[in-house]
């Protein structure tokens, strides 16, 4: 897997398709063969898809890379291409959106295939529920800083300070922290009663 360009954030994008629902045998295997198609892509991360609730005849999928350039080139690639080929007159492209940066944590969850009873992704949850997520990992972390690296270098220049637990909070928070508690909120984040969770 190549590595992303400096600075560059992953970008998620999101898509959703319309189907027959007598032809849904066809649809689950046409999905699962595009995201086997993509795990070979530098710089995918992961994807999933929400199977149509009820009556419904949309199919909601997502895809992850770690960034937008690799992203770029993986809807280039003639894998891909076959792939949206073989979905003619089964299925039709309804939205796409892509997003990247912190609402990346926020998008509905990789790797998972949703049973009816879950309703399909609508998008990023409210920004207060985003901003209360982020509190709930960022208010201990803080304070566990504070009491520690705050006080060994209480001498240092306030700047360097500021600098040295930054640099030391903002990996945690992004890589550990923020996927964590955002799997465990995924139910709550997304609007559905605590009795639906994931595991």
């Amino acid at each position: 897997m190549t590595a992303p360009a400096t600075g560059t954030l992953p970008v998620t994008v999101s898509f959703t398709r319309r189907a027959d629902p007598a032809h849904a045998a066809e649809m689950t295997a046409w999905i699962r063969s595009g995201l086997t198609l993509a795990e070979s892509a530098p710089g995918f991360l992961g994807g999933g898809w929400v199977r149509p609730r009820g009556g419904s005849d949309e199919w909601h999928m997502l895809a992850r890379f770690d960034s937008p350039a690799t992203l770029t080139a993986w809807e280039a690639s003639p894998e891909r291409s076959w792939w949206l080929g073989a979905a003619q007159g089964l299925a039709q492209v309804t939205r796409t959106e892509k997003r990247t940066g912190i609402e990346g944590w926020f998008d509905p969850p990789e790797s998972t295939e949703a049973v009816d009873h879950t309703p399909p992704p609508a998008g990023p949850p409210p920004r207060w529920k985003q901003a209360t997520t982020i509190w709930l990992v960022f208010f201990p972390l803080n304070l566990l800083a504070t009491v520690t690296l705050g006080a060994l270098l209480a001498d240092v220049f306030v700047v360097w300070r500021v600098a040295v637990v930054t640099l030391t909070l903002t990996p945690l928070m992004t890589y550990l922290l923020l996927p964590w508690i955002t799997r465990r909120l995924e139910w709550w984040l997304q609007g559905r009663s605590w009795r639906h969770r994931r595991g």
